[in-house]
């Protein structure tokens, strides 16, 4: 991966040099932004420069025999730890355990997502995590000498997705790390990461990926768009270019995405009470397994908190709504329904029931209560 292969970022990738150049690395980093916008790009760039053998003034060479190594991610000195899943055949998986799935999934492009990823390694109604095996496994990689780079490397994605047993068996490892040795724990949050490690590690804030970037990239990815639907996914995707890209591809096929249709139909049975097709949607839904649960919760939360704007403000609607064209027209009559009188109760309830399904909770049964709730919720009015 090379720093000119990410978009953006320009004083970011010239602090992480300098860093290099100085010798001031801290043994730990911790890159945190929102999803998409390049930063375990960022640290794979890192690595590589920091390895490679002959590299310029702005990027690593790409020639070398560790740039060569870097770009299909077989470096032996550079290891990796990110969320996976139990299998019927292994209840104690690593991240090792589906390297082939990751190089994939990191090769096919420098901006990354977690659902993106769950979808890669078909997660089913499994909960992904970074396990306390796992801790084992990167304890007995980093006491071995760096066969070959002069430093060895672990980037863990999601460090929020360790258990507490995993982060603290880690702990001390990030306190007091062999020589030689760095870590880079790539976030989107914080907050979900217990305080001594954040304690330990050097922050780095990577923001979203500034609009004149976000436009280059996809008008090289793709010249037959006007400006103006450039302009309206740029609009949709806040600085997320995984999300721009995804589309832009898919643009053309005018699908109603899952998600949009589970919302649309909740939300049309919830509004006339229609029981049966409540308890069929639920039904429906709670195959999806977890994740795409979760998945499903937190897209209904974007597309609430985009009706309450429209509902505050609508003649600004193209100005601060993000909402693509098919969730716009639902959203022209929808909106009026969500106000200041519901909107927090209705957000609380979605958030319940994400806690919940996180928690391994019944699905069918948690969005049910769901789906009841928002029936008498969604017929609370407004204040004249």
């Amino acid at each position: 991966m090379f720093f000119r292969d990410i978009a953006g970022h320009k004083q970011i990738k010239e602090n992480l040099i300098y860093t290099i150049k100085q010798n001031r690395m801290s043994h730990a980093w911790l890159f945190t932004g929102p999803e998409g916008n390049g930063k375990l790009a960022l640290a794979i760039a890192y690595v590589q420069y920091l390895s490679c053998r002959n590299r310029s003034e702005t990027d690593s060479c790409g020639t070398c025999s560790s740039c060569i190594k870097f770009q299909k991610l077989i470096h032996p000195d550079l290891h990796f730890a990110f969320p996976v899943v139990n299998t019927k055949k292994n209840n104690k998986p690593v991240s090792d355990d589906f390297l082939h799935n990751w190089r994939e999934f990191i090769l096919s492009s420098a901006y990354h997502g977690y659902n993106e990823w769950l979808n890669r390694i078909d997660v089913e109604n499994r909960q992904a995590g970074i396990f306390s095996q796992e801790s084992e496994e990167i304890i007995k990689k980093l006491n071995y000498k760096p066969f070959e780079a002069e430093f060895k490397s672990l980037i863990i994605w999601l460090p929020e997705k360790m258990n507490d047993s995993t982060a603290n068996k880690l702990l001390k490892l990030i306190e007091e790390p062999p020589p030689k040795t760095l870590f880079i724990l790539v976030s989107e949050n914080t907050e979900s990461i217990i305080k001594t490690i954040l304690s330990r590690v050097q922050l780095i804030k990577i923001p979203k990926i500034d609009e004149a970037s976000v436009r280059a990239v996809l008008k090289a990815e793709s010249r037959q768009f006007s400006d103006d639907k450039i302009n309206e996914i740029i609009r949709i995707s806040e600085g997320n270019l995984s999300k721009a890209i995804f589309l832009l591809r898919n643009t053309e096929q005018e699908q109603s995405s899952e998600n949009f249709l589970w919302f649309v139909d909740l939300m049309r049975n919830a509004f006339a009470l229609k029981v049966d097709s409540l308890i069929n949607w639920t039904d429906e839904i709670s195959v999806a397994g977890r994740e795409g649960q979760k998945s499903f919760l937190e897209y209904a939360l974007q597309i609430l908190r985009e009706n309450f704007i429209l509902n505050i403000n609508p003649q600004n609607q193209n100005k601060i709504v993000f909402l693509t064209a098919e969730e716009k027209k639902f959203s022209e009559k929808f909106y009026k329904y969500i106000h200041s009188n519901n909107i927090y109760t209705i957000y609380d309830e979605f958030t319940e029931a994400y806690n919940h399904i996180e928690r391994n909770g019944n699905g069918k049964l948690i969005f049910l209560d769901l789906a009841l709730k928002l029936a008498r919720l969604l017929k609370v009015k407004p204040n004249m």
